[in-house]
């Protein structure tokens, strides 16, 4: 029996992981744990708190094994780079990122870590097409199976958006908006002038990057706004910090607007039209000269989700995402089919066969 190791550095990485987890577990060559990383969060502006107490609870409420050790094991299958990655040993590293924007972090770690390599799985051409013009192709093992992340988005019947309406106590005559911005750099703090003036013509929902609750990467401020806007608006409904998965919400949504997020490709893939907020930061680079996202963002779907520039662009962009033209509809498909590969729920599947047939060549 071959051992496994799901390394969940973040609790919100869960749902990269799942879906592989649900089509290993099917197996019984595979004996399958989890390990959890610290996921702090800060108390009172100065204490970083752990919460990998709650998260292992939560997660055995689920059925999982849980597991401190990190060594020893055939195979990690991992939402980001592994942190100190000597401590697994000599292990086989298969790599299912966490999200599938443009930002180049994903790339760049992997990069970073070049004397562990990663079996990658791509999301698609486009990241892969990427990848080749920086020249990288060969620091990992790269393969274009689709990600596992998305395959619920394509299984009948698991969302229930009727259901998710009434327990929200939406209008169900009304459009929703789902605001779901980065935590840096983010639209929070511009989108929030005009964010009202979508009441109440329209539902309004927000959900919150978990790093906007937490105090350590952005200000409280992030979510305070919103919890007060939630209270004072029916037509308002804040998700909770606990709920980290925005799937079903992304599902529900006719429009989204957002960022440099990740989110922003996810509802490309549910071939609907959102809205990119182009930050005046969004074009940074990391320390060592990098470019942050791999694509500019003024340039980011252009011509099949409506580019927000300032605040008062909100209204018309908004209406431009739900009454989309033919135009935007053609550009729309040829983005996704560069995108994504195989969005048809079955991603997970094809991980696992391209697993099985690596840990047959490890094990000869």
């Amino acid at each position: 029996m071959l051992k496994v190791l799901f390394d969940l550095k973040k609790e919100y990485y869960f749902n990269s992981l799942f879906p592989v987890y649900q089509e290993l577990s099917k197996d019984s060559d595979y004996d399958i744990y989890f390990h959890v990383g610290k996921d702090e969060k800060r108390f009172l502006g100065i204490f970083l708190i752990k919460q990998r107490t709650e998260i292992e609870k939560r997660l055995r409420v689920k059925g999982l094994k849980i597991t401190d050790q990190t060594a020893g094991f055939d195979l990690v299958i991992c939402g980001d780079v592994l942190k100190k990655p000597e401590r697994y040993g000599d292990v086989i590293r298969v790599h299912l990122d966490h999200g599938v924007g443009t930002k180049t972090l994903r790339i760049r770690n992997i990069k970073k870590q070049k004397d562990f390599r990663y079996h990658v799985f791509l999301e698609g051409q486009c990241w892969y097409d990427y990848i080749k013009k920086l020249g990288w192709e060969d620091i990992a093992d790269f393969h274009l199976t689709g990600l596992p992340k998305l395959d619920p988005f394509f299984w009948e019947d698991y969302y229930d958006n009727a259901k998710l309406i009434t327990k929200l106590g939406l209008d169900p005559d009304k459009k929703i908006v789902l605001f779901a911005p980065s935590y840096k750099p983010s639209c929070i703090g511009y989108v929030q002038s005009k964010i009202t003036e979508l009441l109440p013509k329209y539902n309004l929902i927000v959900k919150l990057h978990p790093y906007s609750w937490g105090g350590k990467y952005a200000s409280h401020s992030q979510h305070r706004f919103y919890e007060k806007l939630a209270k004072k608006n029916r037509s308002v409904f804040l998700i909770e910090k606990e709920d980290y998965d925005i799937y079903p919400y992304l599902f529900l949504a006719d429009t989204i607007i957002s960022d440099t997020s990740s989110v922003i490709n996810e509802f490309l893939a549910l071939g609907k039209h959102g809205i990119i907020y182009v930050l005046p930061e969004s074009k940074l680079k990391h320390s060592d000269g990098m470019e942050s996202v791999s694509i500019d963002p003024k340039d980011w779907l252009k011509g099949a989700f409506p580019h927000m520039f300032q605040p008062d662009d909100l209204l018309p962009a908004v209406e431009a995402a739900l009454n989309p033209t033919e135009e935007m509809k053609q550009n729309l498909k040829e983005y996704r089919d560069y995108f994504f590969t195989g969005l048809d729920g079955r991603s997970a599947e094809r991980v696992k066969a391209k697993i099985d047939e690596i840990m047959k060549i490890k094990i000869g």
